[in-house]
């Protein structure tokens, strides 16, 4: 292994699964219950067939280690004499979640970011995408081979959706029953090893969704090793919750810190983004959470940074408080209320969580200035109070979004939010987003409006996926557009082929129309944000944000010397803003504004219909004849 490898991997020796040492392969397994483990080695290998019997260690562990089983052998565990499993830790499931695992060989990848440390979070700019959806191939290969554009995007961090092995050849990733293996249909473990090895090359972090809350009901065999991995007490929207806080809970708790390590140690993930920590129930006197925090880290050579973000509708500050403030010391998290008031705002959406926001420009003010909008208030659709003060908590802390995999893939249809608005109320609101102190996160296709939708899409046996259709389309009956019997069938069906196909990106519509024109706005705007001094959180900017009308918002960002923009986004209807009879619209001593740049400009729209502006009495009037942001810049008086 070459020294720079070495020190890439200091803080980690795996425990669990195989792994390939100088002498050998050495495997390790939690059964507490099972009087013996055999490890059966298939016919396909070198040593084809035999039968190796594991030695129990203590704890509920057996082990066996073995020369001739090099990387590429491939092995089941049977308990008791009887059943045969694929690894609960399996490195590749090469046929399948429900055939026999593969023994992988990290060291045998040759690592080029040897002086790459990571991205922090005051940096971050998130892309999400799917591996499978993301380009016609769907694979780890076609992600690596897109990864300049995204660059020129200037993105400086993609974030996987889970790439956990899961059944089938098409799932989102939320039914992995593999953790530590990569979904073999997206290709082998240095596939994605290469493309998180040439993302580093362009500067570009990788951050991967994992699960931790529950496994998928097809292939799941970690129950068969041990009923110790699930909760007695505790259940998640999915059945049976981990066990976090539970008889041998340390030993499960270990499996999925395992993961994590694995995860950012032999794949040289920078970042984890925790899916659905609402849903990990734990009661023990140190969280899981704060656990799993504190030993990644603990981990890490110096000077590599890790970010831990949390996915968590409860708007909870104690995920992202530091420790040494009672938190648990995560970075950041998902806060939904931005999207939620901008779709209730643009396109009026006001059923399920969205009858809990008002959509108007003073409670998105108020929501980008908290970082989420429910900070205790009772919640009408949760029937409950939800949310704590955002006090003490960097606004970069929050992730915000028009658009993820949830709310475009979670709605009926997978139609996009810019299937719904007119384009011009989408520029202002991008503009808006890509402006606020807040990070950033972006859905794959979004910076080019794509025109395919994303869809809800599996690929389960066919009793299962029956269920699974009826099911997905049983949740949107109590909407009203799919109120008659013959509008569910509208619904796509998870189960068919085409539901994914049709998910699909088309890279070839960027180069037309108005695709052309929305990526020249995102680019323009994340450069700006990169680039210019008074967006750049390293500077510590002061920041205002208030309603200026019923649809309209001012913002205000500033370095505290000579830079100082103005922000004035319209983002639906029309509206004349008179600049300066506002706190929030007053230049700074000494300085006017000047109108430098709307997302009406001819590069992103033809013909482009920015504000009128008109001067009287020394006050900028700024006349919207329909959607648009406009940013001003303070200037010297002329």
């Amino acid at each position: 292994m070459p020294e720079t490898e070495k020190e890439k991997m200091t803080g980690f020796e795996p425990g669990l699964g195989a792994w390939v040492t100088p002498e050998g392969t050495q495997f390790r397994v939690w059964s507490p219950d099972s009087k013996s483990l055999d490890l059966i080695v298939a016919p396909s290998s070198e040593a084809s067939g035999s039968v190796r019997p594991l030695k129990p260690s203590g704890d509920g562990y057996f082990t066996g280690h073995f020369q001739d089983l090099p990387a590429g052998t491939r092995y089941q565990f049977r308990i008791d004499g009887e059943h045969a499993y694929p690894d609960p830790a399996s490195r590749f499931q090469p046929e399948g979640v429900h055939g026999p695992s593969e023994v992988v060989d990290p060291s045998r990848f040759h690592w080029t970011d040897a002086d790459w440390t990571g991205v922090n979070m005051e940096d971050l700019i998130l892309y999400e995408l799917h591996v499978g959806a993301f380009t016609p191939t769907g694979t780890f290969t076609g992600v690596c081979e897109k990864l300049t554009k995204l660059k020129d995007l200037g993105v400086t961090a993609i974030e996987l959706m889970p790439v956990a092995d899961f059944p089938g050849n098409r799932n989102w990733g939320y039914d992995g029953v593999d953790l530590f293996a990569p979904a073999r249909c997206y290709g082998t473990p240095d596939q994605l090893r290469r493309l998180v090895n040439e993302a580093h090359a362009l500067n570009i972090g990788v951050v991967l969704d994992v699960v931790y809350n529950h496994l998928g009901p097809d292939g799941a065999y970690l129950g068969a090793f041990s009923p110790y991995y699930f909760s007695s007490r505790h259940k998640s929207p999915w059945g049976d919750a981990i066990n976090f806080d539970g008889k041998h809970c340390a030993h499960s708790r270990n499996f999925f810190i395992e993961n994590a390590l694995y995860w950012v140690h032999e794949y040289h993930i920078d970042g984890l983004r925790l899916d659905a920590t609402h849903a990990m129930v734990d009661d023990s006197p140190t969280h899981f959470l704060k656990e799993l925090g504190q030993k990644v880290r603990a981990s890490l050579p110096g000077g590599r940074n890790l970010l831990l973000i949390a996915e968590d509708d409860r708007n909870r500050a104690k995920l992202i408080l530091p420790e040494e403030k009672g938190g648990f010391g995560l970075d950041g998290v998902w806060a939904d209320d931005f999207h939620h008031q901008m779709r209730r705002l643009l396109a009026g959406d006001d059923e399920g969580y969205f009858q809990d926001f008002s959509g108007t420009a003073k409670d998105l003010a108020q929501t980008i200035r908290q970082g989420w909008f429910f900070t205790g208030q009772k919640s009408a659709f949760r029937k409950r109070a939800r949310g704590t003060s955002t006090e003490g908590i960097l606004l970069n802390q929050f992730i915000h979004c028009l658009q993820n995999h949830d709310q475009v893939g979670n709605r009926a249809l997978g139609d996009r939010l810019h299937f719904a608005v007119d384009p011009a109320s989408f520029r202002a609101a991008s503009a808006l987003h890509l402006l606020l102190p807040a990070t950033p996160l972006i859905f794959m296709g979004q910076e080019w409006a794509a025109s395919t939708p994303f869809c809800y899409f599996t690929d389960h046996p066919e009793a299962l996926g029956k269920a699974v259709t009826q099911g997905r389309r049983n949740e949107f009956r109590h909407f009203k557009a799919f109120s008659e019997a013959d509008s569910i069938l509208s619904i796509p069906d998870p189960q068919a082929p085409s539901t994914f196909i049709n998910s699909k990106l088309n890279w070839e519509e960027r180069q037309r129309g108005p695709h052309t024109g929305m990526l020249n706005l995102y680019r323009d705007l994340i450069n700006l944000r990169k680039s210019e001094p008074a967006l750049q959180k390293s500077f510590h900017p002061s920041f205002e944000i208030e309603a200026l009308g019923k649809n309209t918002l001012a913002m205000k960002r500033q370095t505290g010397d000579s830079s100082s923009l103005l922000v004035v986004a319209c983002l639906k209807g029309q509206e004349s803003i008179i600049i300066g009879t506002h706190s929030i619209t007053q230049p700074p001593p000494g300085k006017q504004w000047s109108l430098q740049w709307t997302s009406e400009d001819t590069q992103y729209t033809d013909p482009p219909s920015g504000p009128a502006v008109r001067l009287e009495k020394q006050k900028i009037i700024l006349n919207f004849q329909g959607p648009c942001t406009a940013l001003l810049r303070a200037v010297e008086p002329d």
